[in-house]
């Protein structure tokens, strides 16, 4: 960052001390709390959490440090419900992100569609050799449940993905919501979410990399045992082929 939008010395010191009143409001908020999911309590955590973003960036831009705390951010929580105890009708809402990573195999894949059913074979042929209208062929032909898990037939890479389900009191008109299906959303009718993200791997990648320091440690001890092993797989390579086993069984 430039020292001309660097954040100030007082800027850094003003953020720590909102970080701390947050801090005293969110305790004061849990002391008093009247329930499992007061919202009183779910404000407060959110001001917490904007707080401590505020400051550990400015921290950063000021002095390239980082603090050692990790709050979830407002959008990983839901509110307390509030809906209908007895929903009659519900909504779920899925939105799943995607790369387009191989275009030509995305356009390969949208020609066969057309190959297979070519119509008057005008429009749809001007449309596959693009990768907008390659996706709108494929999009119409295929379910998006086939799309998620045949993505990399389709040239494309799976990236976040979320699905919420929310009450109604009652099911929607034909067409009442179709100019704008996603907006007006609460989040206080939200029942459950299920949410998938690379980012949910990091820890786990963590912990991976710490066992494999602590084999390599192991491995250093045992050497001798692996060319032992080594000098097994080869008279195994140099036996004939094993006969593969039968799938059925």
């Amino acid at each position: 960052m430039s020292d001309a939008v660097q954040p100030t010395a007082a800027e850094v010191r003003a953020a720590a001390e909102a970080v701390k009143t947050a801090l005293d409001r969110h305790l004061a908020a849990v002391e008093r709390r009247s329930g499992e999911d007061d919202p009183a309590v779910y404000e407060a955590f959110n001001q917490l959490a904007a707080a401590a973003e505020i400051y550990d960036e400015l921290l950063y831009d000021r002095y390239d440090e980082v603090t050692p705390f990790e709050i979830p951010g407002a959008e990983d929580a839901l509110p307390p419900y509030t809906g209908p105890e007895e929903p009659s009708a519900l909504s779920v809402l899925i939105r799943r992100d995607y790369a387009v990573v191989e275009p030509q195999r995305l356009m390969a894949q949208a020609q066969r569609v057309e190959a297979a059913d070519p119509g008057d074979g005008t429009d749809d042929a001007e449309a596959s050799g693009t990768v907008h209208g390659a996706l709108g062929i494929l999009f119409g032909e295929f379910e998006p449940d086939e799309i998620a898990s045949r993505h990399k037939e389709f040239g494309l890479e799976e990236g976040d993905s979320t699905l919420w389900v929310t009450a109604s009191d009652d099911q929607a008109d034909p067409g009442e919501w179709l100019e704008a299906p996603f907006e007006g959303i609460d989040p206080q009718r939200v029942i459950c979410r299920f949410d998938v993200s690379a980012v949910f791997d990091e820890d786990v990648d963590d912990v991976d990399d710490d066992a494999d320091e602590a084999d390599e440690d192991v491995v250093d001890d045992v050497d001798e045992d692996d060319d032992v092993e080594d000098d097994l797989d080869t008279e195994l390579d140099e036996d004939e082929d094993l006969e593969p086993l039968d799938s059925d069984r």
